[in-house]
């Protein structure tokens, strides 16, 4: 990894690592716990990213540390209320947990001013059918799948990154 050759100093200024792309480069190759430590190194250059923060999020729940990982987007939340990744991930966190109501209020937030564009469409579509079947709006599906992997979620991203 990239960070090896900056630790080791083999890097010049011309070869500056974006640590925030190498992180989402690994979470995309199931690298979890690299992509973390990527990550962690761009919120080092940009403290109290919510973008960031949310990919260490992700990062956090897709290698079974769901605790860390709703700390991290409560913090985004209280940091920027509107960030709807945030909003996403933690509903389905709450969900695998029991916490229905406190995840309606979530899906609700997210929904309230979802992402915009073709990456987005399945993520909002599955927040709108959680929803109706949290309020008994839509018959039982096999929504055990989609609680098991609230980590399809907030690969959510910036698009001015």
């Amino acid at each position: 990894m990239a960070f090896w050759k900056k630790l080791f100093g083999d890097s010049t200024d011309t070869d500056k690592v974006d640590y925030y792309q190498e992180g989402l480069a690994l979470l995309r190759e199931g690298k979890f716990h690299e992509a973390l430590t990527s990550l962690r190194l761009a919120l080092k250059e940009s403290p109290g990213d919510t973008v960031v923060l949310q990919q260490i999020a992700i990062a956090y729940t897709r290698i079974g540390m769901t605790e860390e990982a709703s700390k991290t987007y409560r913090h985004v939340l209280q940091k920027d209320p509107q960030a709807a990744g945030a909003h996403y991930g933690l509903a389905y966190l709450l969900l695998r947990m029991g916490e229905e109501r406190d995840a309606v209020q979530h899906l609700e937030a997210f929904l309230a001013d979802p992402p915009r564009g073709a990456d987005a469409r399945e993520h909002v579509a599955h927040a709108r059918s959680t929803l109706a079947r949290l309020r008994g709006d839509e018959p039982e599906q096999d929504t055990q799948t989609r609680i098991d992997d609230p980590a399809q979620n907030p690969d959510i991203q910036n698009p001015d990154r």
